[in-house]
């Protein structure tokens, strides 16, 4: 059974930055493609990101620019570098793994 664990969250002001990590108990699958959604409360569950080997990765409208997605193929190993934070960012953050496997999510929290 894989597993994937997050890291990196917590708390920050408005304009700060946070690096998530994201990190599989199995690195013999090659994943051809890991993301990172969101929800926030209220709200429905969002993809944030996702990186496909080979092709250029993939933002939602609302992180463009200010969230770099970036991966360790050899160690299965996926990044979401945050920038610029807002409070509308404040959620909690799941790996996903070939759409398939998730984490079990990590909170990020934006507020002055």
């Amino acid at each position: 059974q894989v597993q994937l664990v997050e890291s990196g969250g917590g708390w920050v002001q408005p304009g700060g930055s946070l690096n998530l990590s994201c990190a599989a108990s199995e690195t013999r699958i090659k994943f051809n493609v890991m993301a990172w959604y969101r929800q926030a409360p209220g709200k429905q569950r969002e993809v944030v990101a996702w990186d496909s080997d080979g092709n250029t990765p993939t933002y939602g409208g609302s992180v463009k620019g200010r969230f770099i997605i970036s991966r360790d193929t050899a160690k299965n190993t996926v990044f979401l570098q945050m920038n610029n934070l807002k409070p509308e960012d404040t959620a909690v953050y799941t790996c996903n793994a070939q759409w398939t496997y998730w984490g079990k999510g990590i909170l990020v929290t934006v507020s002055s």
